[in-house]
């Protein structure tokens, strides 16, 4: 009797020395996440994962990552404490204040360009480090609150194009939307469980958003807590949301930037908050002007390639909401008052909402606006299929999204010829295979569901994308392993087709990197571009005096009415100078020359 004790204590010792490992279906699940978020978000993105496939495109992209690139030489070359602090204060671009946008994006890559030198790559870095952010908080905080659905909730949000696409991008939209979305699952999580412990992340989160693009993350994240109290009649949410540690925490961070920059630039309070606040969002004078219901198809679309799942979890949430509402309203409940987490799809669906409704008012409309609304989406999207689990979809629902999966991914094979040739139908010996390959993921997905479950959809859906995401940037090179260089056919038209850096690859052919350059009649981003591989500003013939000194010169597809290349247009700006025809760029419609000194 006496001796069960002694044999039992060296399995307590044991059991205290080493804790108890997590459960095998956990640990696959985290690897699952960080495997396929990393891949989504960072393949094709840097030279050791996927390679660096897409130069920076738009006129934002090469903007933003020399105002960067000019902040941080300005920091290297300052010599106090004073001056380093000055010099991450102002954003330049070419050596003048640019003061459109809060510092947050600047300073993100200033540390990437620091650590990993100035490259395309790394000043996308910021964006698809915070769209990693975004997923692992958006997952963990579904494990916590609302278990079951937190992998699909993850997965769905990290493949869907609007987040894959804008994490991708060297723009404030990211930096602006994630700590957003994770500041509004920080204030859910107090109203949950009522712990200030979870009022740090709205503070903390919304004021980093704050420094990303300004007082709209704020008044957002306001209009929707106020929606949610109104609909709920919990009007004690508001006063109890104002949290002195948090409101001390969220000036602490935002007001010193502030102050300091508008000191540095007495015009930045006209320029930033009326001109490129107010007025952007009340007049056409951005020229991105756009239709009230623009963003109706931007919204399905950045939900591809779950939208049909998407827009059935919606439905499904409001249905919900208002059979929440209607029994919270009526005078003999049918049962119990609501359960916690019931309130969960009215906040998702608000917080959803409201963005689009805002920016569908405002005169200027960008697609970038209401990254804010997708992660509610894709996190309602989640939720609802951990509890279709046992009920099942609608064979329809199922249908519809598979032959959307499908379509999308047929449409991506032909989008080579389309790049090329514009929207004429391809030639049967690509249409033939981009259809066999779609119908193929729509059959994957219908038999892989019906067979195996709705747990099992997501795995189905996310092959296909891993599918498309190689077809974009091609086969490695991943950590070493050397590419297969056949498959970056379309990685290398993309770049030829939308961005500047092939053209400079070939501008360093017939000229040093420090010589002049200018530009005539191109688009924003050529020349934008080209100035941020050059590291130098691009003078634009249309807006600045020709320069005096030898120089390239490109342009955008000069012609007379007959057709020939015309003389006649670069007369009027050349006058008596000197220059002659050296190459073209057909992947953008180009001519480059070279001009002689004056």
């Amino acid at each position: 009797m006496s001796q069960a004790p002694q044999n039992q204590q060296p399995d307590r010792i044991q059991r205290r020395r080493f804790p108890r490992l997590p459960h095998i279906s956990t640990t696959l699940e985290t690897v699952t996440l960080l495997l396929f978020t990393a891949f989504f978000l960072f393949y094709g993105l840097t030279p050791f994962f996927g390679g660096d496939g897409l130069g920076l495109v738009g006129a934002d992209e090469p903007r933003y990552a020399q105002i960067a690139h000019e902040m941080l030489s300005k920091l290297d070359a300052a010599h106090t404490i004073r001056e380093r602090l000055g010099a991450c204060v102002t954003p330049y671009l070419y050596g003048l204040p640019w003061l459109e946008k809060p510092a947050l994006y600047y300073w993100r890559a200033m540390f990437a360009f620091k650590e990993f030198g100035v490259h395309d790559w790394s000043a996308r870095l910021p964006s698809a480090g915070f769209g990693f952010l975004l997923v692992t908080l958006s997952y963990l905080h579904m494990r916590r609150f609302r278990r079951g659905g937190q992998l699909d909730a993850a997965l769905i949000t990290a493949s869907c194009i609007g987040i894959l696409s804008f994490s991708r991008g060297a723009s404030t939209d990211m930096q602006m939307a994630a700590p957003f979305c994770i500041g509004m699952l920080g204030w859910y999580a107090w109203y949950e469980t009522n712990s200030k412990f979870w009022l740090f992340d709205i503070y903390f989160f919304v004021g980093a958003a704050t420094l990303a693009k300004g007082p709209v993350a704020p008044f957002l994240a306001l209009c929707i807590l106020v929606a949610f109290a109104a609909l709920r009649k919990e009007w004690s949410l508001l006063r109890r949301t104002i949290w002195w540690p948090g409101v001390v925490l969220y000036f602490a961070m935002v007001l010193p930037w502030f102050i300091a920059v508008q000191r540095a630039n007495p015009s930045f309070f006209r320029e930033f908050f009326l001109e490129h606040n107010l007025e952007r969002f009340a007049t056409n004078r951005f020229q991105h002007s756009q239709p009230f219901w623009y963003y109706l198809p931007i919204l399905l679309i950045a939900l591809s390639p779950w939208t049909v799942i998407a827009i059935r979890a919606l439905m499904d949430a409001f249905k919900e909401s208002v059979k929440e509402w209607r029994l919270r309203h009526s005078k003999n409940p049918a049962r119990e008052p609501q359960q916690t987490g019931d309130a969960f799809p009215e906040f998702l669906i608000l917080w959803a909402l409201i963005p689009v409704l805002f920016f569908s008012l405002s005169r200027s409309k960008l697609p970038g606006y209401i990254l804010p609304s997708v992660p509610p989406i894709t996190i309602l999207a989640g939720d609802f299929l951990n509890r279709k689990r046992k009920t099942g979809l609608l064979s329809i629902t199922v249908f519809l999204h598979a032959v959307l999966v499908g379509a999308l991914l047929a449409f991506l094979l032909t989008m080579p010829w389309h790049i090329v040739h514009g929207w004429s139908w391809p030639p049967a010996a690509l249409t033939i295979p981009a259809s066999v390959t779609g119908l193929s993921a729509t059959v994957l997905i219908l038999l892989v569901v019906f067979r195996f479950g709705i747990k099992q959809l997501r795995l189905a859906t996310t092959i296909p994308m891993v599918v498309a995401v190689l077809f974009l940037y091609g086969i490695g090179p991943i950590f070493g392993i050397g590419e297969i260089s056949e498959t970056k056919r379309t990685a290398l038209l993309l770049d030829a087709s939308y961005s500047a850096r092939p053209l400079e690859y070939q501008l360093e052919q017939v000229a040093p990197i420090d010589e002049t350059v200018g530009v005539y009649s191109v688009r924003r981003d050529v020349e934008y571009g080209l100035a941020f591989y050059r590291n130098r500003e691009v003078v634009n013939y249309e807006h600045a005096p020709v320069p005096a000194e030898k120089h390239l010169l490109v342009v955008r597809d000069v012609r007379l009415k007959d057709g020939s290349q015309s003389a006649a247009d670069l007369g009027e700006y050349l006058k008596d100078r000197q220059y002659k025809y050296l190459f073209s760029y057909p992947a953008q419609s180009l001519h480059v020359y070279e001009v002689m000194a004056r």
